[in-house]
């Protein structure tokens, strides 16, 4: 899959009911979108049998998100790290802070001008790294770069499955207008027909 651009940067907030499944809040822009590096992790398995793989099972474990912004805003700092607000406005960050998981969403442009979208369902968020460099004799930006970690889900999806990814590409085959249009209105939950078996 090539692409070559990346934008529209959201997260949802996540809550949990009591048997702690995911409800997504409303996506809200993170920020401008620099670069978005994905690693998977899988647990893999082999049985041997008759001298040979019979069986090779192979199931997502977890994986590591790493987003290049532009800026990461007061609000969107609290909801992803923890840190808090001060009387006096100020960003706090403490060794102690309590991140919570958010769903990310983005997409990124293909070279014949259409868009793969995406939702990440479950992403936990550690203290963004700063670059700080002075300026000489050329500027240079400096951003803010901050990774997760990918899980899966808890809540299970039509399929009685624990999805950790979704993704659409604008104008393949089965994707509408509708589900294109309504990516960002709210967080993807995978549709099943009742008539598909397993």
């Amino acid at each position: 899959m090539a692409t070559i651009g990346m934008d529209k940067l959201f997260y949802a907030k996540i809550t949990e009911d009591e048997n702690g499944n995911e409800i997504y809040g409303n996506p809200v822009s993170l920020a401008k979108a620099i670069k978005a590096d994905l690693s998977i992790e899988l647990a893999e398995a082999i049985l041997y049998a008759d001298d040979g793989a019979a069986y090779v099972i192979k199931d997502f474990k977890s994986g590591k998100l790493s987003l290049g912004v532009d800026d990461i805003g007061i609000t969107a700092a609290q909801d992803l790290t923890g840190a808090v607000v001060d009387d006096n406005g100020v960003l706090v960050s403490y060794s102690e802070n309590e991140t919570v998981p958010v769903a990310i969403g983005f997409r990124a442009l293909k070279p014949d001008n259409r868009y793969r979208y995406f939702w990440l369902y479950r992403v936990k968020f550690g203290i963004p790294s700063t670059n700080l460099q002075t300026k000489g004799d050329s500027i240079a930006f400096q951003t803010p770069t901050i990774e997760g970690t990918v899980m899966r889900r808890n809540r299970l999806d039509g399929k009685g499955r624990h999805p950790w990814k979704v993704e659409a590409t604008q104008g393949d085959p089965g994707v509408t207008d509708y589900v294109i249009e309504g990516w960002y209105t709210e967080v993807y939950e995978p549709l099943y027909s009742t008539k598909v078996g397993g």
